[in-house]
């Protein structure tokens, strides 16, 4: 059983929707949705990598929609915000190269139900997925990420609801927040970093002053204090951003999508994938769980780790770690109580999430940026099996 290091600092990082390896996330996420809402069904691993002025799609897509990749792609840039020509990378100037074919039928045989050796619909991979949930915060998400994702999320909010008081910021943008914990809880933010894009006559000053301003506005004032330190822009100047600047792969940013490093990680990236990988929908389904357990104030921390073979529907095993905050002096016996409240099969997570329907009030292209996890629209935020699990937790001795 793990322990809270009660007295430290911990720092985490985000990324805003216009970073290089955001802007492909949102990419292989908006054909996701392009391919589920015509055909719910549709098996999706789509892969991009955006440069100067180009983007690749690649990957295996098996689906009955008709949908025009380009204008997907191009739509999704457009969304982000990069629509000035001439700077390297925007949707007017941007060329996009399409390099899709199917899925394999050796993995479409072990996820597709009554076909393969099992029947049943099975893990679309092998792995181990987490998911994780403190009290910390009234999104029971981890403060430092969550507030590092507020940050570079409200600065993008301002580009676009103001364009002519804030013309000076670009799409890209990063931000990392220190948090110092006593006892095992947030007590002091230490620092704040922003690196934000800018235009050639931006004056620093103003950044400064805005970046201070958000993060007033974002970070709950009992946790700010005069001597939170500031690092804006420290190189300088950061003109030349996005793909122009830095070369972006679909699922290099797993630690900013999930608890900003706090606990532990499969290894599995989200973005681009259809919910029979359970890289994708596990990690979700163990997010949705830890999130009830704590809710349901059966602990105040709680991570929960599940492993599948492929094609294989039952997981191998289930894990839960409350970090020595658990309401049981075993973490085992609520394994039990996960067990019996939670179906963990591939086609179970997919019906009780409801992961193949994407619509108005959410979808996955808003999920792959400022977190997958700790916004309320998405389905494995839910709270609903908070009174389940309190009578279950009653039977056990």
């Amino acid at each position: 059983m793990s322990k809270i290091k009660a007295n430290h600092v911990f720092t985490s990082e985000s990324v805003s929707e216009g970073h290089p390896d955001k802007v492909c996330d949102q990419i292989s996420d908006a054909i996701l949705d392009a391919c589920l809402m015509q055909d719910p069904e549709s098996r999706v691993a789509c892969e991009t990598l955006c440069t100067t002025n180009l983007i690749v799609i690649s990957g295996e897509i098996t689906t009955n929609a008709k949908v025009n990749w380009q204008e997907v792609a191009l739509g999704a840039v457009r969304k982000i915000g990069y629509t000035e020509a001439g700077l390297g990378f925007s949707d007017a100037d941007a060329k996009v190269m399409v390099c899709i074919h199917r899925q394999s039928a050796d993995i479409s045989q072990g996820v597709t139900e009554g076909k393969g050796k099992y029947k049943e619909q099975g893990a679309g991979d092998q792995g181990m997925m987490f998911g994780y949930a403190s009290d910390e915060t009234a999104e029971l998400m981890p403060a430092p990420i969550l507030y590092s994702h507020k940050i570079v999320e409200e600065l993008a909010r301002l580009r676009k609801t103001e364009p002519e008081k804030y013309a000076y910021l670009r799409p890209d943008s990063k931000s990392q927040v220190s948090i110092r914990y006593e006892n095992g809880k947030p007590v002091a933010v230490e620092t704040v970093v922003v690196s934000h894009q800018h235009t050639p006559d931006a004056k620093m000053s103003e950044l400064t002053a805005l970046v201070k301003q958000v993060v007033k506005k974002v970070i709950p004032a009992e946790l700010l204090s005069s001597k939170v330190k500031y690092y804006v822009n420290p190189t300088g100047r950061f003109e030349i951003g996005g793909p122009d600047g830095d070369t972006g792969l679909t699922g290099r940013k797993i630690i900013v999508d999930t608890y900003g490093g706090v606990g532990s990680h499969g290894g599995g990236a989200f973005s681009g994938k259809d919910l029979s990988k359970v890289d994708r929908s596990a990690a979700y389904m163990c997010r949705y769980i830890a999130k009830n357990i704590v809710a349901a104030k059966l602990a105040h921390k709680c991570e929960v780790q599940v492993a599948y073979a492929i094609g294989v529907a039952d997981p191998l095993s289930v894990n839960v770690d409350t970090y020595g905050t658990g309401k049981f002096d075993d973490d085992a016996k609520l394994e039990k109580i996960i067990r019996e409240v939670f179906g963990m099969k591939p086609a179970e997570i997919i019906q009780t999430l409801d992961l193949k329907h994407p619509g108005k009030k959410w979808c996955y292209q808003d999920a792959a940026a400022y977190g997958h996890f700790g916004r309320p629209q998405f389905p494995w935020e839910k709270t609903d099996k908070v009174k389940a699990l309190q009578a279950a937790a009653k039977k056990i001795k």
